[in-house]
């Protein structure tokens, strides 16, 4: 999905620690985000991420339509986007990536 959007993906993580680790060894300019990880909780590491020195751009997804009114705090005090897992085909994920 990601590749037809036009983006490149540079790796995968299964969890939190996997997660944060790959983020710094592969600087990737964004990342999409699972709430529920099966080591921890998706929305803290998203924050982690958000606030990393490159800054790279994060969007959290979810199969749980709540998620969309609970913080996802990004950096500078901002709100990290949020889409649900069955738009996730439809979303404009190039743009949420990429901020064009």
């Amino acid at each position: 999905m990601l590749t037809d959007e036009g983006l490149t993906v540079v790796g995968e993580a299964a969890g939190v620690d996997q997660g944060l680790a790959a983020a710094q060894a592969l600087r990737p300019d964004a990342a999409l985000v699972d709430v529920r990880l099966p080591d921890g909780d998706g929305i803290a590491l998203a924050g982690e991420l958000a606030s990393l020195p490159w800054s790279p751009r994060i969007v959290v997804v979810s199969t749980e339509v709540g998620v969309a009114d609970a913080e996802r705090p990004g950096p500078n005090g901002t709100q990290l986007p949020f889409v649900i897992k069955e738009n996730l085909a439809t979303a404009p994920l190039h743009d949420l990536l990429c901020g064009e």
